[in-house]
């Protein structure tokens, strides 16, 4: 046995370890168990980084943020049974985000098969409903060409992009492949694949935005690598602009066409909206007339699942968005828009007004603990400018998405995945060690995955974990508190010492209890990195997202007001038969 663990270069877990070298892979992010130990050896002999976790479902995290960061694949190699169960909520997370990431699972010996194995489990089945594929791969000459298949629909090659779900029964790891037998074109890495517009329809696109009075610009994940095309378009157009979680840091802040912090009024106001690699989840009121009551869409993206949802483009443009917005600029050429001046230019004196005249929030709550908003208020004076945000949390990410002003920017997303926010970090602090790197976290959140601080100390990632230490599942804890008679149950914590938790696990520990102190110890923390800054801040202090309802889950709309709208138009007789609708 010896013989063959040492001398198997060729088998299949050495062909998967150079597959992986050779399409750049320089990190995987795991948890070790014996499924997977051929694989695990192999990459550590060719130069791979392990990035050793302590539990898989954070592996599967740092490779999202990995991916997201860099614009590569995250790998992950999690071992059978618990090893791949442990990962389905942070798969169902990068789904959502339409990550490529790739997870290398481990199953039993083909001879032990339906026989009660250690950690036998339907792996592939449970994982097919939030992968793009998800497959148990069994015969050891095939698996590169698998994996090449894999890698593929990870990249969107087969629609939207997103987790792959790759199992190899550990004997097929030891069977050994002739190179023979393996195709060069499966190990070589393919180029990402571009789709041109098509000129028609990017002549309707031109005709529909040049045609509007009051254009709106918004983006997601599709946009990313195409902000010097964004900005040309809005710069040509005259149109505002919005960005979404997916895309923040396209535009710089001080760009004329964003209108941020005038959002709602941008919304509800326009008559064209531009969504470019975007879908009309909940987080844009699904684009329903009662959110956009006087809007028409231009949809853009490179997956047909970011055109078809819940709202039709007029047109449609199945195409990279890099590409078919630099194709609408070039074919309206010097065309003069007919943009409603006075309108864009209103919204976006009012945004400056609301951004650049915030006066500094109270220091307390009325309990006496930090205001939250102080929390960004000490990172805006402590952060170098090119820092990496991280947000994770619920009540806090409502603070977050107005605070955090960073270029580069990752909270829990659209399916609002409390955990993120430690490994995130970790990944981002080592994908770009030259960079400060501030993650800031709720409590309850930052208990999912808080022994990853541990991972940060033992890799070197010198990122700075911020605690928003409110003893509470918060916007929980405000709707019960609102909305339930008072009844507050299971939503209440403790101002338990997470400063003395990340000094126990090697890293720098301070505990901040007055807002005056907040810059200093933040500038502390971020000469010691990696560290745990406890802010002890108010519950009293209510978020906008709770005061707008969205711990409450109204029946069609997540926030109150459009909920309220919704209701309303519901209330309207219904068109006649043939009338179109907007």
């Amino acid at each position: 046995m010896n013989d063959i663990i040492e001398n198997g270069e060729q088998n299949c877990a050495g062909w998967i370890a150079k597959f992986l070298a050779a399409r750049g892979i320089d990190r995987i992010f795991g948890l070790q168990g014996g499924h997977i130990q051929p694989i695990w050896d192999h990459a550590a002999r060719l130069g791979i980084r392990i990035i050793d976790v302590r539990d898989e479902g954070a592996a599967v995290h740092m490779a999202h943020a990995h991916a997201e960061l860099t614009g590569t694949l995250g790998v992950v190699m999690v071992t059978a049974g618990p090893g791949v169960t442990n990962t389905v909520t942070a798969v169902a997370n990068a789904s959502l985000a339409r990550v490529p990431l790739l997870l290398l699972g481990g199953c039993p010996p083909r001879p032990q098969v339906n026989m009660g194995p250690l950690q036998d489990i339907p792996h592939a089945d449970i994982l097919k409903p939030v992968t793009r594929t998800s497959r148990t791969a069994r015969v050891a000459e095939q698996v590169l060409r698998e994996l090449d298949e894999a890698v593929a629909r990870a990249m969107g090659d087969l629609g939207e992009p997103g987790p792959v779900y790759i199992e190899i029964p550990t004997d097929v790891l030891r069977v050994e492949v002739p190179p023979a037998l393996v195709l060069d074109e499966w190990l070589q890495a393919k180029p990402r694949r571009e789709l041109a517009p098509d000129p028609v329809t990017v002549g309707q696109a031109v005709e529909a935005l040049w045609s509007a009075k009051r254009p709106l610009v918004v983006t997601g994940r599709g946009a990313r690598g195409a902000g010097a095309e964004l900005m040309r378009l809005l710069d040509a157009s005259g149109a505002v602009y919005l960005d979404t979680q997916e895309s923040r840091g396209l535009v710089p802040q001080d760009h004329p066409a964003v209108v941020g912090a005038m959002r709602a009024a941008a919304m509800s106001q326009a008559d064209l909206v531009v969504l470019v690699g975007r879908k009309l989840d909940y987080q844009l009121g699904y684009g329903s007339p009662a959110v956009f009551p006087n809007a028409r869409f231009v949809r853009i993206a490179d997956t047909a699942g970011e055109l078809i949802d819940n709202r039709r483009g007029q047109p449609e443009l199945l195409a990279s968005p890099r590409l078919a917005l630099s194709a609408i600029a070039e074919a309206a050429g010097n065309r003069t828009p007919a943009v409603d001046r006075a309108w864009t230019e209103g919204l976006r004196r009012k945004h400056v007004e609301r951004t650049g005249s915030a006066k500094q929030s109270p220091a307390t709550g009325s309990d006496g603990k930090i205001h939250p908003a102080r929390i960004f208020e000490a990172i805006a004076q402590a952060a170098d400018p090119d820092y990496i945000a991280i947000a994770d949390g619920g009540d806090i990410l409502s603070f977050a998405r107005i605070g955090l002003s960073a270029g580069t920017y990752m909270d829990s997303g659209s399916f609002g995945c409390l955990g993120v926010g430690v490994p995130f970090a970790v990944a981002a602090s080592l994908a770009f060690p030259d960079r400060q790197v501030i993650s800031v976290n709720g409590d309850g959140s930052f208990g999912f995955n808080a022994m990853e601080v541990d991972t940060a100390v033992r890799h070197g990632a010198k990122a700075v974990f911020i605690v928003s230490n409110n003893a509470a599942w918060n916007i929980e804890r405000y709707d019960q508190e609102v909305n339930y008679g008072g009844r507050v149950v299971g939503t209440t914590l403790r101002h338990s010492d997470y400063a003395a938790m990340g000094r126990a696990l090697g890293a720098y520990g301070e505990r901040v209890e007055n807002a005056e102190d907040l810059p200093a110890a933040l500038r502390r923390a971020l000469d010691n990195a990696p560290a745990v800054l406890d802010v002890v801040t108010s519950q009293t202090v209510a978020s906008s997202d709770g005061n707008k309802g969205l711990g409450f889950v109204p029946d069609y709309q997540p926030l109150t007001a459009w909920d309220d709208a919704e209701k309303k138009r519901r209330e309207q007789p219904s068109h006649p038969a043939g009338e179109r609708t907007r």
